[in-house]
């Protein structure tokens, strides 16, 4: 009987794939599924990439990127999106107005500008795009120190970052990028120097701060971190969690991928996180 019927938790993930398994929908897609919900994909470009480098990028067109979008949500709708890596200005728009036509609960943003191996994977013109059209839309967003600069137009040379030391960066980053629109941000610390790689989530309704402490963990395996987190993030929005909790059992499940993902070896560079570490060994 239809009233009897389990339902997923329905995750879309919008974003470009990693041929490499590492990045983008790939770990999209395996971190919805460690978390217990279910995966579908708007490809929004094809990547030539392993665990060294991005050899190449192919773009989707915008109209079937608007295809593939309208198709998943006239039938099978969603409980949260992610959106990763959008290449151009065009495609920024065309997702943005595409989100605008559905009621969905939460949208994660993880403004992808740079691959590990430090490929481009952003064109210049579509920063402004991404702060005008995507970020309005955010339930949450989730830069890096280095995108945090970028999309707030400051210098990157680093030279100039003697002050990344300090956690009052990553607040005072995240309250002007809360200005440009999303509900919250959340701005990561990798790029900190130190034995710690905290992240600070600024809730701009309340006007408040949270610390996430965590210790950074020796491992070469990190491609593939912050598609995860994002990721995970929206897995959990979508089970109900307030958006704290969310982002708390997040890092955990990214702290545990790191560190239970940190003795394989895959590839000859920046190997991927164990995002089924509570599945198998």
């Amino acid at each position: 009987m239809k009233g009897d019927s389990k339902r997923y938790k329905r995750l879309l993930t919008i974003a470009g794939s990693d041929s490499g398994g590492g990045a983008g929908i790939q770990a999209d897609l395996k971190t919805f599924s460690a978390l217990g919900c279910f995966g579908m994909s708007v490809i929004t470009a094809l990547t030539a990439q392993n665990t060294h480098s991005v050899t190449g990028i192919h773009p989707v067109p915008p109209e079937f990127i608007r295809l593939q979008i309208d198709t998943v949500m006239e039938d099978i709708g969603v409980d949260a999106v992610k959106v990763g890596m959008l290449h151009s200005a065009e495609v920024i728009r065309t997702v943005a107005n595409s989100l605008q036509s559905y009621p969905i609960p939460y949208i994660v943003v993880d403004p992808v500008m740079v691959a590990k191996g430090g490929a481009k994977l952003l064109q210049d013109e579509a920063v402004e795009a991404l702060r005008t059209y995507l970020l309005p839309l955010a339930t949450v967003i989730t830069p890096n120190l280095p995108e945090a600069r970028v999309l707030l137009g400051l210098d990157t040379n680093p030279s100039n970052r003697e002050k990344d030391s300090d956690l009052a960066v990553l607040e005072h980053l995240g309250r002007q990028l809360a200005s440009l629109g999303p509900k919250a941000v959340l701005v990561k610390g990798g790029h900190l120097q130190g034995s710690e790689s905290s992240d600070v989530l600024y809730l701009a309704v309340e006007d408040r701060f949270v610390h996430f402490p965590s210790r950074r963990i020796p491992t070469q395996n990190t491609h593939g971190t912050g598609c995860t987190l994002s990721s995970a993030i929206a897995a959990y929005l979508a089970h109900g969690l307030p958006l704290e909790q969310a982002v708390g059992s997040a890092k955990e499940y990214l702290t545990q991928a790191l560190i239970k993902g940190a003795t394989y070896r895959l590839g000859n560079g920046h190997g991927p996180v164990h995002h089924f570490h509570a599945f198998w060994k």
